[in-house]
């Protein structure tokens, strides 16, 4: 529709005259207005990859190339920038807007001597920052303050002689610094202090010239800077208060003391610079050297799961503790809590300094340190609770299982000698009563079934057994030497008694019936 309007209207207004309007040259204006926007638009092009450089989806490397400056077309996508091994001076302002999701910059091992005060404006989301290996001179205040989001920085290996106070003052999620083997020669451990409540965990200051240290300011920062604070291969004057400091730094396992033992040094006399011991491996030099009031001690504490718990510190022998005082704890895990406590009020921090743990659980055991702060930079150690939280034990048994034991065995052996020695009987003489004997007719009819051959008996007795079947068996008085003995009552008085002789040669063939050798006829 553009371009017809125009081709209406242009034919018009080349046919007629010029007109004296005034309005005329506006109407022309008008006309070049809608020509411009008639016009087919160029597509963007595709940013191409630096002729020196090596490209991939999110990375961007330009090392060993021997730069003098920075590339001009640098991919818009790129989220790691190496330009580390050339020879660049200098940044330009602002080089980095047209890299907005640069989070990794490696410009190590190169020549910059200095940074313009917006060198690193508009790199709010870098992270990672190497500037290792370059002729730094300084840390300024403006050098790194755009960059809210740095949590690396990188200097080491430098010629830095100064830090300036608020260098890394709006650096809050900094987490690691390294500025060793410079040539510094003091270090402002004060914005440590303002650092130590948010993030860092490691500043590396060693190799350097440090001739002196304020070792109360060091030894009241919060265990989670000094755990990652190495001061090794300094020549820092000899004291008993560094060395005491270091000593219980060690104590507590700290990575900065315990990785570097033998590195920490000191030096005895400032008029012999090469006098430096290692203090901590050589401590029988230092053998008297005492811990004075100000060294806290570490008070255990045990609680059980479920209880409140409340810490406070003796703050008698404070001298430092002012109206304007406030108090902060550190946590085991490295979280400061400030008056009122924190978001859910499980940990609160009183007025007085008291710290109460609303319930007890298990994962808040650990270390408490108690701390004053008389200003946002000068932080005062109270003391340190050990805290342990315990299950409670089982309720215990009424009896002792070994006990019960015992007297289950004690019962059982009497229960066995009672039935070993004690007879049922009341009367001995009538369990010792022989049993009756059984009549001959009995005796007769139990030979009958055992035995092979029928018995020599005759007359109508003999027929009426025959038809006799018997199902129990008396069971058989008395045997000797494996054989079976009948007992002979008083009516056969006569063992040659027919009737005697004719059970005799019955029981013998019942013996040799079950006997164990073999029959032989």
């Amino acid at each position: 529709p553009c371009r017809r309007a125009v081709q209406r209207l242009l034919p018009a207004t080349m046919s007629s005259p010029v007109p004296a309007d005034p309005l005329w040259p506006r109407v022309a204006k008008l006309f070049l207005l809608l020509l411009q926007l008639c016009a087919p638009r160029a597509s963007p092009q595709p940013q191409r990859c630096p002729a020196a450089c090596i490209c991939t989806s999110d990375l961007l490397s330009c090392s060993r190339q021997m730069l003098l400056r920075v590339p001009q077309a640098l991919p818009p996508t790129t989220t790691t920038l190496d330009l580390s091994h050339n020879a660049l001076t200098q940044l330009r302002d602002r080089w980095l807007a047209a890299l907005p999701h640069l989070e990794a910059l490696h410009i190590s091992h190169n020549q910059i001597r200095n940074l313009s005060p917006r060198a690193f404006h508009n790199a709010s989301f870098l992270r990672h920052l190497d500037m290792s290996s370059n002729y730094l001179h300084a840390v300024e205040t403006h050098y790194f303050e755009a960059l809210v989001s740095l949590e690396e920085l990188l200097l080491y290996n430098n010629r830095i002689v100064r830090v300036d106070e608020n260098a890394f003052a709006k650096l809050s999620g900094l987490r690691k610094v390294y500025l060793s083997w410079n040539n510094l020669t003091t270090f402002p451990f004060h914005a440590v202090q303002r650092l130590g409540i948010y993030n860092l965990r490691t500043l590396d200051l060693s190799s350097n010239s440090l001739s002196s240290i304020p070792v109360d300011v060091l030894a009241a920062l919060p265990e989670n800077i000094g755990n990652g604070l190495y001061l090794h291969n300094n020549p820092i004057g000899c004291s008993c208060s560094l060395y005491l400091m270091l000593q219980r730094w060690n104590q507590q396992g700290f990575s900065s003391v315990k990785d570097f033992f033998e590195e920490h040094t000191c030096k005895v006399s400032d008029n012999a610079p090469r006098s430096l011991i290692k203090f901590l491996k050589h401590s029988h030099m230092f053998e008297n050297c005492s811990a004075g009031a100000e060294v806290t001690d570490l008070s255990h504490l045990e609680a059980m799961v479920g209880q409140p718990i409340l810490l406070t510190c003796n703050t008698s022998n404070t001298s430092l503790l002012h109206a304007a005082t406030t108090y902060m704890w550190i946590t085991p895990h490295h979280e400061p809590i400030k008056h009122p406590g924190n978001s859910n009020r499980s940990l609160e921090v009183y007025l007085n300094g008291s710290l109460r743990i609303a319930v007890a659980r298990p994962w808040l055991s650990g270390v408490y340190v108690g701390l004053a702060m008389n200003s946002p930079y000068n932080f005062s150690r109270m003391c340190e609770f050990n805290l342990t939280v315990l299950y409670p034990k089982p309720a215990e048994e009424t009896f002792s299982t070994g006990l019960t034991t015992l007297l289950g065995c004690i019962v059982s052996l009497v229960l066995v000698i009672i039935y070993l020695y004690l007879t049922p009987c009341r009367c001995l003489g009538c369990c010792k009563k022989p049993a009756p004997l059984s009549t001959p007719q009995e005796c007769s009819a139990q030979s009958s079934i055992l035995s092979t051959t029928p018995p020599a008996t005759d007359g109508p007795n003999r027929k009426a057994s025959a038809n006799k079947h018997v199902v129990f068996l008396e069971p058989v008085r008395e045997t000797q030497n494996g054989k079976i003995r009948l007992a002979l009552g008083e009516d056969f008085p006569d063992p040659k008694h027919p009737k005697v002789l004719q059970l005799k040669s019955d029981s013998e063939s019942i013996s040799s019936v079950f006997s164990d050798t073999p029959i032989v006829s």
